[in-house]
């Protein structure tokens, strides 16, 4: 996973559960199973925790927990504006063979607010259609000069553009329709009752105390 991708994650990631340690982060992150589709290596997260801190996008409290010293994560606001910045990026960045950036904001999308998801989704729509127009005005002028095998292949992306276009615009009216929990606005599901987030809710609680405390 690009550095870029990383820090969206670990910021967003932050933004959902601070104040939490890297060690739930990981757990987390890896039941998301973000080693396999985001190629994110499991021992790259603290690292990318203590550059993120050393950055000034997130803020450190190491904190006494019972006997143990614990190293807990908060979100700065140069963060939060950095997580936004990013996730606008890989919303409305296109590209014909990867778009990873774009699925792992898809997977933070509750942490913005809806009136900037929806313009990040027109802004994409619109940049597909763009990418779309260019690749046929390629298709069409250079189509002698292509091997066989490569035009099967640029079907095959056109193909998925498209198939992403119509998701897009369904997902869109949906925003517009009210539906889906996004920034400042009720949950719209139950965390099953198994969960371990229900362990971090509680760790959450403890380490708020635990870090006023310090002030």
């Amino acid at each position: 996973m690009a550095a870029t991708e990383t820090r969206l994650l670990l910021l967003g990631t932050v933004m959902l559960f601070e104040p939490v340690n890297g060690y739930q982060l990981r757990r987390e992150l890896l039941s998301w199973e973000v080693d396999d589709w985001a190629h994110v290596n499991p021992g790259s997260i603290y690292s990318g925790l203590a550059t993120l801190a050393k950055q000034g996008a997130l803020e450190r409290h190491d904190v006494v927990d019972g006997t143990r010293e614990v190293a807990v994560y908060t979100s700065t606001t140069h963060g939060r504006r950095e997580f936004e910045r990013l996730w606008e990026h890989a919303v409305e960045s296109v590209g014909l063979t990867s778009s990873l950036a774009f699925h792992t904001a898809m997977a933070l999308l509750p942490l913005m607010p809806r009136d900037r998801v929806l313009a990040a989704l027109t802004a994409r729509i619109a940049a597909l259609d763009v990418m779309t127009r260019r690749q046929l005005d390629q298709n069409t002028s250079g189509a002698a000069s292509v091997p066989p095998h490569v035009r099967s292949l640029a079907d095959l992306w056109m193909g998925m553009s498209q198939t992403e276009r119509e998701w897009l615009v369904d997902l869109r009216a949906r925003i517009e329709r009210g539906e889906l929990a996004l920034r400042g606005e009720p949950v719209d599901w139950e965390v099953p009752a198994d969960d371990p987030g229900w362990q971090m809710a509680g760790d959450r609680e403890r380490y708020v105390k635990l870090i006023g405390k310090r002030r």
